[in-house]
């Protein structure tokens, strides 16, 4: 089935935009911060908070960054004007990473100095491992001063034990993930049963420690290996929540919500949909073989 997906992938890449747009609309809210305003509010009247993106990162200038920086500011901005239950979720490489740190740290900074004034919370996620030790060094740098910040780390790396035992003694607020980039072998797990094996590994080392953990995953395998930490450690329902993408997983989604778990969903928009979509599916295969079952209503 696998390479069947990877053939559909190949086929999407051909298609027009539009047809692109029809398969991958389910999974963004639209080109405009008013359409992630609009999907937060449906999601918000369900109890359910959201993460809101700007998509777009290997940004390749400065004025690019600055662009991306005062988008993100107005996220901030309509998250407070329409007292949404949201925070912002950023790529570091969107602001400049991998241009010049100190840069980056600056336009990071901004955000979140923005976000802690109306009492909201950053997330800085994790790219590719090109980019792993350069986003932790942003990371350490901001937590020093301000406590409105979190990090992301993904299982399948075979570092991830280890960065977590490092970053738990902050108090990190981790979103937790499996990971979706292509990695070589001899720093990524490739196994499935290896990189989920090490997910509940790390996620008690986290909650173990007292840290707060954004559960981030569709797979219901994991997801009943967290509640199984969760129930044994006895962790506080404050503690934790579990989060997923828009679009992905309905029927577990609303099954975590009516649970009376935490649950944020990840929210994309912005005028690189297109990009975007064609990465998920080249990193994912298997969503194509799922939008295609979406679409022709096979179960």
């Amino acid at each position: 089935m696998s390479f069947i997906n990877k053939i559909i992938v190949n086929i999407v890449q051909l298609m027009p935009k539009g047809v692109v747009h029809f398969f991958s609309k389910k999974y963004i809210a639209g080109e405009l911060l008013d359409d992630a305003i609009r999907v937060t509010q449906e999601l918000n009247a369900k109890g359910i908070m959201t993460t809101i993106d700007v998509l777009g990162e290997s940004i390749t200038s400065k004025e690019e960054a600055v662009e991306s920086k005062e988008e993100c500011l107005r996220v901030l901005d309509a998250i407070e004007t329409n007292k949404l239950n949201s925070n912002l979720s950023i790529k570091p490489t969107q602001m400049g990473l991998m241009l010049d740190l100190d840069f980056a740290y600056q336009q990071v900074k901004e955000l979140v100095v923005k976000a802690a004034a109306m009492n909201n919370f950053v997330r800085i996620d994790m790219e590719d491992s090109s980019t792993t030790d350069r986003t932790f060094e942003l990371y350490k740098r901001l937590f020093a001063t301000h406590r409105n910040v979190g990090v992301v780390l993904q299982s399948y790396l075979k570092r991830t034990y280890d960065d977590a035992a490092e970053l738990n003694k902050m108090g990190t607020n981790y979103r937790f993930c499996k990971g979706i980039y292509v990695e070589p072998e001899k720093i990524a797990y490739k196994d499935r049963q290896e990189i989920r094996d090490n997910f509940l590994k790390v996620l008690e080392l986290m909650l173990k420690n007292g840290n707060y953990v954004g559960i981030a995953t569709h797979d219901t395998y994991l997801i009943d290996g967290s509640l199984e930490i969760i129930n044994r450690l006895k962790v506080p329902r404050e503690k934790y929540e579990f989060q997923m993408l828009l679009g992905v997983r309905e029927d577990l989604r609303d099954k975590i919500n009516a649970d009376k778990h935490r649950l944020r969903i990840y929210i994309p928009y912005g005028k690189d949909w297109y990009k975007y979509s064609i990465r998920r599916l080249k990193e994912n295969p298997n969503m194509a073989g799922n939008i295609v079952k979406a679409f022709f209503n096979i179960k």
